[in-house]
């Protein structure tokens, strides 16, 4: 950004120098030939003297950061400095087309007396316009610089001005009186359209008008992004060489919140990649989607409360949803305060769902604190591990108990193990087989207070 910034204070530099010797050469040929359509350019030079300076200011000022004033940064001085210009151009359009008319009109045509200087200086001016514009075109479309922008369009009328008055000038030579009145004429029309087209870009950014085509781009950058729902807003508008603005997607409600963080992100490397040059602020916010399921429902409304259910139910028993679950609370509340909870969450499933809707809750107690332990002797693994391959092959759905581990704790035992099983069979059954071999083993040994058994698929 900082070579660009001086880049284009440079151009901006260069153009004040060839406006500067320009206008001088046009105005000592003017004055001593008499050409209105000589003196117009010159006074259009002066004009674009005053502009290209007015320009380097803005360039400078138009880079620096946003401030505590200026929250959006300084792009906007470019689009001031060329509206000044526009205004420049209108009046300098109006008073040569004045002055062309009272000659025109005249009783007598003004004489006009062209020399080598005058064509000498015609020309020069014309080649070197010609390089102007094209270099002051390209390094405006680099950096997006309206002033620059404004500078290249005014290089482009003073060439076609400037081959104007040498065919006004020429006409004279070969005796038609008339020829550098209508060439002032021209260039005064010329001019006036270079002002509407300036002017009307530089409105264009004031207004914060967005970029051509800009709008639907984003959108389709956006909507490419998996978990973007739908986009609620999308505000653009051109600041200096940036698009700035914000952007609003809907998504999922439920979605955890790292997710949403990802598609936030995802979002804005989308753009990045499409459009380098934006800056969009993005929000993303939680939508009931049509395509929830009752268990999503549920789930976010135990989410809401951050209380951990599992185990969820859900009939159609003649038209009335029944909903089912278990609900872990500290295992050190009493009955009634866990009590409470759960008729919370009762209520908040209801509201969720429909008052009609049937909600029965299964209190589990949840252990919160850590449980202190450590390795029970080989002698109690051992007999666990023999009671576990016991219970697993009274009905050999579950097979090669392994890896077993038993900790002492102040509670009682807890034990770990891991087992392996059909891979082809439902998570539902394994569970069931799994879950009855806890209970048997809490059945044997009492002493045994927790059993997490870990299925593995058996290999082929």
């Amino acid at each position: 950004m900082e070579d660009l910034a001086k880049l284009k204070s440079r151009a901006a530099l260069a153009s004040i120098g060839a406006s500067a010797a320009l206008t001088v050469g046009k105005l000592v040929a003017g004055l001593l030939s008499g050409s209105l359509a000589l003196m117009s350019e010159a006074m259009h030079g002066l004009l674009d003297t005053g502009a290209t300076i007015l320009t380097w200011f803005a360039v400078r000022a138009a880079d620096r950061p946003a401030d505590d004033e200026h929250h959006y940064g300084h792009g906007k001085i470019e689009a001031v400095a060329a509206l000044a210009e526009t205004g420049l151009l209108m009046v300098l359009s109006v008073g040569v087309l004045f002055e062309a008319g009272r000659r025109l009109f005249g009783h007598e045509p003004a004489i006009v007396e062209a020399t080598w200087l005058t064509f000498g200086v015609l020309i020069v001016s014309i080649l070197v316009d010609a390089v102007r514009w094209r270099s002051l075109d390209a390094i405006a479309r680099r950096t997006k610089s309206d002033a620059l922008a404004a500078d290249a369009l005014h290089f482009s009328s003073d060439l076609v001005a400037s081959a104007l008055v040498l065919a006004g000038l020429v006409a004279n030579s070969y005796g038609f009186r008339q020829g550098d009145t209508l060439a002032a004429i021209g260039v005064s029309l010329f001019i006036g359209i270079a002002g509407y087209r300036l002017g009307r870009r530089t409105i264009d950014t004031l207004t914060d008008k967005a970029p051509e085509g800009f709008t639907q781009s984003i959108r389709e950058t956006v909507e490419a992004v998996p978990g973007v729902a739908e986009i609620e807003d999308l505000r653009l508008r051109a600041a200096g060489p940036l698009v700035i603005g914000e952007l609003s997607v809907g998504v999922s409600r439920t979605l955890p919140v790292e997710r949403i963080m990802g598609v936030k992100q995802e979002i804005a490397r989308a753009i990045a990649a499409a459009h380098p040059d934006t800056s969009i602020t993005i929000t993303a916010n939680m939508r009931v989607l049509d395509d929830e399921t009752v268990i999503e429902r549920v789930l976010m409304a135990a989410a809401r409360r951050r209380l951990p259910i599992h185990h969820v139910t859900v009939q159609e028993i003649d038209g009335v949803k029944s909903i089912g679950l278990d609900l872990e609370v500290d295992g050190r509340m009493t009955h009634g305060e866990a009590h409470d909870v759960a008729s919370a969450l009762e209520t908040g499933i209801r509201d969720e769902l429909g008052a009609d809707v049937e909600v029965d809750t299964h209190i589990e107690p949840m252990e919160i604190a850590e449980l202190e332990g450590r390795d029970s002797g080989p002698e109690i693994t051992h007999a666990i591990t023999a009671a576990l391959a016991g219970i697993a092959a009274e009905d050999g759905k579950v097979a090669d108990v392994h890896d077993v581990r038993v900790r002492s704790t102040s509670s009682g035992l807890v034990v770990h193990y891991h087992c392996r099983v059909d891979p082809s069979r439902t998570v539902a059954d394994v569970h069931t087989d799994v879950d009855k071999i806890d209970r048997r083993l809490q059945q044997q040994m009492r002493n045994v207070v927790r059993v997490v058994g870990h299925a593995e698929p058996r290999p082929a």
